[in-house]
């Protein structure tokens, strides 16, 4: 399948700036409901990347995000959310941007196109072949993205892919390649529309089902999240009061806060 830029194309929509707010807003709707159906029809490529993520991490490999612009931010927008929401070190899921930590709030001109630093910020980590890189970029041609995968194969490290055209040059790169066409956005490409909440669904799918399968999950819940505030807490405790079948709230607080995490106090006091 040749290349297709469907991220640039001209939206469905012409006059934009006479619609009432109420066309706007339908319409928009109407394209982000083609953002689920899309992802569905990549299900299983996405299985198949997180299945790989899942294999090195759990021998102790580490999970890089790395993308520019919108994909750069929601990269490390997920990777920071990993530890209060799973418990799991710091430094295991690692958000990369081109431009350096600047270009999370604001633009910094020409970041994308500089080849040589996506592999330099990953060196910077002390990237190796027991760590897995996962490219993300709307386009799939993103050249700080690209470069960084280059290398990755280079270096013998597994790289996966996120975009939303087909037959990109990034797919070609990556070991474990997802693309979701999804047409043009609503104003043309403005690619934080569609483009961003499929790469923020894939990403959600991806670290969820990652942590599942490193143990971070039982049941339902989140037994390792870190006891950050007061809404966690009282989440955690009671938690605990269902599986170890306490009714005091208060004892239940006092082990939960002793040990750390719902996981600990429950294993620790099982009887």
């Amino acid at each position: 399948m040749g290349f297709e830029k469907l991220t640039e194309a001209d939206s469905l929509y012409r006059h934009i700036e006479s619609m009432t707010t109420m066309e706007v807003l339908q319409h928009i709707n109407t394209e982000d409901q083609k953002v689920a159906l899309a992802i569905s029809r990549s299900l299983d490529a996405v299985a198949c990347l997180i299945d790989a993520i899942a294999d090195k991490m759990l021998v102790g490999g580490r999970l890089f995000y790395i993308g520019a612009g919108t994909s750069g931010r929601l990269g490390i927008l997920d990777a920071s959310e990993c530890t209060p929401t799973f418990g799991v070190p710091p430094g295991l899921v690692i958000g990369i941007i081109a431009g350096g930590e600047q270009a999370v709030r604001n633009a910094v001109e020409f970041a994308e196109d500089n080849m040589e630093q996506g592999w330099a910020d990953l060196q910077d980590h002390e990237v190796s072949e027991k760590d897995f890189v996962l490219g993300l970029s709307a386009s799939g041609a993103t050249p700080f993205v690209m470069h960084a995968l280059e290398k990755c194969r280079e270096h013998h490290i597994a790289s996966g892919s996120i975009c939303c055209n087909p037959g990109s040059p990034i797919s070609a790169l990556a070991d474990y390649a997802v693309e979701v066409p999804l047409g043009p956005e609503f104003i043309s490409g403005s690619t934080r529309m569609k483009a961003g909440t499929a790469q923020k669904m894939l990403l959600n799918m991806i670290s969820t089902a990652v942590m599942i399968q490193l143990g971070r999950v039982e049941d339902n819940k989140m037994v390792h999240m870190q006891l950050s505030n007061e809404k966690l807490i009282d989440r955690g405790v009671k938690m605990v009061m269902k599986k170890l079948g306490l009714t005091d709230y208060d004892a239940a607080r006092e082990l939960l806060l002793k040990h750390g995490s719902v996981k600990k106090a429950t294993f620790h006091n099982r009887t």
